[in-house]
């Protein structure tokens, strides 16, 4: 075939939740209303500290840097230190991005993989990890730890995903896990690009409010050893402050790594708005609004995972993050169980959205008010 007869586009596979349709309908039949669980976006208002700061920024007639600005970039590091374990981060060494999901859809293009590169994702994730693969046109596979691939394999990954608290999992890897991942990366010249944007989220263990640990970082000089070199640190503001209206995200690490990500972005326009950028300032200063917030999802979580188990269900990891992974005790499929759900008038995740490790689960959001979360609890319950 010529070129000119090739025809126009990238071909992705459909977006997966397009296949939600006719349950979201069925749910939407409910007399007492749709509770809707699935995609997982935040409900609650963005903080007033937040806003206002927008708000005050909102006169921005020049363009913004996409290195972000000085300000915010040391407010990054700061959060850092305080928050993730990682002292003295360098402010050059850290981009504002446009949100979290561009970043992952387009990093393997910015580090110039290719055909023949391999990407390597958790065996349970998010689909865009694949699809950045896809974009790039590289391979991608399903491991979580690089000892499960075979040489040929091995020899050709480039880029390792590890998305620690994991979405839809919830799993979080210690350090000496994350540890392990880096030293298998580093010996084979891969970099570790690691998606922690449910770090503020940990429960039980992980819940720093409750006597438990951080989730720990990729930066943290108990994985890195000290040297950032091969690492990439992507945090998203989206849910520990309610700001995915926002597009307000950044990636922090290898100073090599960084120095060239934030030059190909410039030439590729990829730049955060300036009274984004100021609001995310506001966000990454004030700790206050975190922990307010995590405390409305805490009591969200202990009144439906309960309902989840007397609904028939197992929830499985789940100790951070936004969701519940579950999987009924019956052993049905993912899609009749998303249907039983979506005939009480609750729309929940399909697991096999998330790879083939995925089948049989269902994910179920933290993010309904509590007026619909109540409502949930009470329609599981009742069954």
């Amino acid at each position: 075939m010529t070129d000119s007869a090739r025809g126009f586009g990238l071909s992705l596979p459909e977006y997966p939740w397009e296949a939600m349709a006719p349950h979201r309908a069925t749910a939407q039949q409910h007399p007492d209303g749709v509770v809707d669980l699935s995609i997982g976006t935040p409900v609650d208002p963005t903080p007033l500290v937040v806003q206002d700061a927008l708000a005050a920024a909102a006169n921005a007639p020049g363009y913004p840097t996409t290195h972000g600005t000085r300000a915010l970039r040391e407010s990054i590091a700061a959060w850092f230190g305080r928050r993730r374990g990682v002292p003295g981060l360098d402010p050059e060494h850290i981009m504002p991005t446009v949100g979290s999901k561009e970043l992952v859809a387009w990093l393997p293009l910015l580090l110039g993989l290719r055909a023949g590169d391999v990407v390597v994702r958790p065996t349970v994730a998010y689909p865009t990890y694949d699809i950045g693969a896809q974009i790039a046109g590289a391979e991608h596979v399903a491991a979580d730890d690089l000892d499960e691939l075979d040489d040929d394999v091995r020899a050709r990954v480039r880029l390792v995903w590890v998305n620690s608290p994991g979405n839809p999992t919830g799993i979080v890897r210690c350090p000496e896990s994350l540890k392990k991942l880096v030293d298998q990366a580093r010996a084979i010249g891969a970099v570790v690009a690691s998606d922690e944007c449910y770090a503020e989220l940990g429960w039980g263990d992980w819940d720093v409010e409750h006597g438990g640990s951080a989730v720990p970082s990729v930066l943290d000089p108990a994985v890195s050893g000290g040297d950032l070199s091969l690492l990439l640190s992507a945090y998203s503001l989206s849910k520990q402050s309610n700001l995915a209206g926002y597009r307000a995200a950044f990636l922090a690490g290898d100073p090599a790594l960084m120095k060239d990500l934030v030059n190909s972005r410039k030439h590729a326009g990829m730049i955060v708005p300036a009274p984004v950028q100021a609001a995310m300032k506001a966000a990454l200063d004030d700790d206050a609004h975190v922990a307010a917030q995590k405390a409305l999802y805490r009591a969200r979580r202990e009144q439906l995972l309960p309902a989840l188990e007397s609904f028939g269900l197992t929830v499985e990891h789940s100790e951070a993050g936004l969701y519940l992974w579950s999987r009924p005790h019956n052993g049905a499929d993912t899609w009749s169980t998303v249907g039983r759900f979506a005939d009480l008038g609750i729309v929940v995740g399909p697991g096999v959205f998330y790879g083939e490790a995925g089948a049989g689960y269902v994910r179920v959001s933290l993010t309904g008010s509590d007026e619909r979360i109540s409502a949930a609890v009470t329609r599981l319950s009742g069954v």
